[in-house]
């Protein structure tokens, strides 16, 4: 009995340390290919890529308003825009913009009203707030 509690632990482990791997190394690229290919396709509508200030880039479901663009961040990467957040670019429909990112920690009612368009069907209190400001004057 204890062997199969073991081995079945040794699976769950297996498994949660597989799935951020799967995302990073197959399912990450193969998305980023897809938006940079095909900028008016579906995905595309719903998804970006952005480019953080250490230079990783990771596709993110998107809320854009106006001059700034919002992301919902399920995994730890927003944790490098804590504090003053820093300089960035999304790729948003085949256009490349830059601007300031940052992490929202401190504003739940910032946090409920993007997220309720959004992610409207994702659990309340799951997820943090990534804003990004577009530099002005862009074409």
């Amino acid at each position: 009995m204890v062997k199969w509690i073991g081995i079945g632990v040794a699976c769950v482990v297996v498994i949660v340390a597989a799935v951020p791997l799967y995302y990073a190394f197959f399912m990450n690229p193969k998305v980023a290919r897809e938006l940079r290919e095909d900028p008016d396709g579906e995905r595309a509508g719903k998804v970006m890529l952005i480019t953080l200030p250490s230079g990783r880039a990771i596709p993110v479901n998107y809320l854009r308003d106006g001059d700034t663009v919002y992301a919902g961040a399920d995994g730890s990467w927003w944790k490098e825009l804590r504090g003053g957040g820093g300089r960035g670019r999304v790729l948003v429909r085949g256009e490349t913009l830059e601007g300031h990112m940052r992490a929202v920690e401190d504003d739940p009612a910032l946090r409920d009203s993007v997220f309720e368009r959004l992610r409207p069907t994702a659990p309340r209190w799951a997820g943090t707030l990534v804003v990004v400001d577009l530099d002005p004057g862009r074409e």
